[in-house]
């Protein structure tokens, strides 16, 4: 079964965008190989609040990679390059991980997140950990929820910007 790895940036306090959904914090580091990581993939999830950030790169997705962006305000016929969803966002992720292909990124969207991990669809946080506090803002996990534990997976630190890469494994209860 193909694999659900949530990832993104996050702030030293937990804030995975500023209180404006800016994200002009996170820091490029030359050290992340960003064909390789996309490389692992051939599918990407997506929220709404995240596809509309991306502006029009969002419309053109990545040759080789299905995008499925989660939605119940926007409309297929106005986003031909990419697979509107809007219900059943654990199900449908359900039969997706269950196709044959690569693993599953879960790009954003702290809302699709916090709905796909209470589905039991989600299997590993991975989050580049930027050395920044933001004091405000969208936070990894919207509000309320409850204790969810992980497992360290691997960690690695970005010598020139100082980020610290994270993965963990969702322990499943």
């Amino acid at each position: 079964m193909r694999k659900v790895r949530y990832g993104g940036a996050i702030s030293l306090d937990g804030y995975i965008a500023g209180p404006n959904g800016e994200i002009d914090w996170i820091v490029s580091d030359p050290d992340i190989d960003f064909a390789a990581l996309f490389a692992q993939y051939d599918t990407l999830l997506i929220g709404r609040k995240t596809f509309a950030a991306m502006g029009r790169d969002g419309q053109q997705p990545m040759p080789g990679m299905a995008y499925y962006v989660f939605s119940t305000t926007l409309r297929q016929e106005d986003y031909p390059h990419v697979t509107i969803v809007s219900e059943g966002a654990g199900e449908f992720v359900r039969r997706l991980r269950e196709q044959p292909g690569k693993d599953i990124a879960l790009f954003g969207g702290a809302g699709l997140f916090r709905t796909l991990l209470d589905a039991g669809q989600v299997d590993t946080v991975e989050v580049s950990l930027i050395t920044v506090l933001l004091g405000a803002g969208i936070s990894l996990m919207p509000p309320p929820y409850g204790l969810q534990p992980l497992r360290l997976a691997s960690q690695k630190v970005l010598p020139t910007t100082g980020t610290l890469s994270l993965a963990y494994d969702i322990v499943r209860r």
